[in-house]
């Protein structure tokens, strides 16, 4: 059996073993709870926009900064999150982070004008940036049982669709019976009790024997890059995707991220070991969810324009409207782990997206005149089933096999690829409705409401549309690229600390 190109060259040494008595299960409560505040408050400030406008008097372009801040600086940063999370330890980093969000969101709630709530959004972004990847690496490293592990990524998977659902329905609930500050101030007490418990129920875990000097020219491309990449992609429509700026921003990122690959692969102790991706399971899971990310940004972004401007709904009904899709997300995070047992981790992938493709598909016939529970409920019911059922196992298979001294830098990428994923997706298929739209329409001056309707309802569809391909590319990819020998590896279990690496291509038993 041939070495991990990712494996670290130097001795393993054991993780740091738990205290006796440890419940690893508790271990999972809290730091899933610390994930669903943070995937909570990337959509529950979209409700609440209109009241922060009324009272501070922010710009529209003020406005966007109140979510474009959180997007940027928690996806630019995840990836130096997870790598710090290995380097320093998983427990400090998830802390760190979590004192980082807290402190925060009390900034936020606070805020009395649009510099000051801006600031604090950029920073609970970057404290989702360093508690993200070590909630994954924490899991990774607590249930060493595939089994097991893939029962805690379930309940990690369901959290944080549930986050990102229920935040539209948190958020005008809070809005409308207390005030927009409550949306960020819910999260103190949650994070001082998840705090107070972390350092008493969380085992630290770090390679004892990593470098500690940071790659600071990698960190610095690599960070930079990204954040100018979802700055472009956030502004890419507002400025038009063939303007000069958003043509050379774009130039720009793709050069720091070139500049970053060029540093890696030429420096001794590198932030990423660009190695890593010759993990059949790790690159072929994250090129997965790539287009799982991408496809799935219609379903909110696209349904909630529909809700709104096709059948007149309130923003808090349209939240109300979204609690169907992300109890199943819940229910399908559920059923992966039975499936999986049954089935295997690959065919309940395809099994996932293919009934999530199915689910996208019915929405592409959208009507003008058309009804919640005839027209769109039918649609989000398979499609958000479908995401639960794909997401536990592509989360398993990008972030296991890698050696402990990897783990943060593994569930890094994968946060990192979802975020982009999604950036991207939603640009493409923006700009897919946008023209769309505008071939319908024609003489906009000359088009009457009904019309305008029409028109932006026909891009919906072209939307959805290409969600179906994306979603089904994501299926091809995992079908074509792995095989059952590369998972076997996988499920073998490891001594308890132990720090070996994963093979590259595993083989298997028989």
């Amino acid at each position: 059996m041939d070495p991990s190109p990712a494996a670290d060259p130097r001795p393993a040494v054991p993780a740091a073993s738990e205290p006796a008595g440890r419940n690893r299960w508790i271990v999972l409560i809290l730091v899933t709870l610390a994930q669903f505040i943070v995937a909570l408050d990337a959509t529950v400030v979209n409700v609440a926009l209109p009241s922060i406008d009324r009272d501070l008097g922010m710009s529209e372009a003020d406005l966007q900064w109140v979510v474009n801040a959180y997007a940027l600086i928690f996806g630019g940063f995840l990836l130096l999150g997870g790598r710090l999370c290995d380097l320093f330890g998983r427990r400090r980093l998830f802390i760190a982070g979590l004192v980082v969000f807290t402190v925060a969101s009390a900034i936020s709630g606070l805020a009395t004008d649009a510099v000051v709530l801006t600031v604090g959004r950029g920073l609970q972004g970057l404290g989702g940036a360093l508690v993200s990847p070590a909630v994954l690496a924490i899991i990774n490293t607590t249930f060493r049982d595939p089994a097991e592990r893939t029962k805690a990524l379930g309940v990690w998977g369901a959290v944080v669709a549930g986050g990102s659902a229920f935040g539209l329905l948190i958020g005008g609930l809070l809005t409308g019976a207390l005030s927009w500050h409550w949306i960020f101030f819910v999260n103190l007490p949650i994070g001082a009790v998840v705090l107070l418990a972390a350092v008493r129920v969380i085992g630290e875990s770090r390679d004892e024997n990593a470098d500690r000097s940071l790659d600071v020219a990698g960190a610095v491309t690599v960070t930079g890059g990204l954040v100018l990449a979802v700055y472009t992609m956030v502004n890419g429509q507002a400025w038009g995707w063939a303007s000069a700026r958003t043509l050379t921003l774009g130039a720009v990122a793709v050069l720091l991220l070139a500049a970053f690959v060029l540093i890696e692969s030429r420096t001794r102790q590198p932030m990423m070991r660009l190695s890593i991706f010759r993990l059949r399971t790790l690159a072929v899971a994250d090129a997965a969810l790539i287009f799982l990310t991408s496809g799935i940004a219609t379903m909110f972004f696209f349904s909630a324009l529909y809700l709104q401007g096709a059948l007149g709904y309130s923003p808090l009904q349209g939240g109300l409207a979204f609690l169907p899709a992300a109890m199943g997300v819940m229910v399908g995070a559920t059923l992966s782990e039975p499936l999986v047992r049954r089935l295997g981790h690959i065919l309940v992938t395809v099994i996932g997206l293919c009934l999530g493709a199915l689910g996208m598909a019915y929405l592409t016939r959208l009507p003008i005149d058309g009804s919640y529970l005839t027209d769109l409920l039918p649609g989000l019911l398979p499609l958000s089933i479908g995401l639960g059922i794909a997401y536990v196992p592509i989360t398993f298979l990008a972030t296991s096999g890698t050696a402990d001294a990897d783990s943060g830098l593994a569930s890094g990428i994968y946060q990192t690829v979802q975020q982009i994923g999604g950036a991207v997706g939603l640009a493409i298929l923006a700009a897919m409705a946008t023209a769309r739209t505008t071939d319908v329409l024609g003489d906009p001056a000359a088009a009457d409401p009904a019309e305008q309707l029409a028109a932006q309802v026909a891009g919906f569809r072209v939307a959805f549309a290409g969600g179906v391909v994306l979603l089904l590319c994501g299926a091809a990819v995992t079908a074509l690229f792995l095989r059952r020998r590369h998972v076997a590896a996988l499920l073998e279990t490891p001594a308890a600390g132990a720090d070996a690496p994963a093979p590259a291509e595993p083989v298997a038993k028989g």
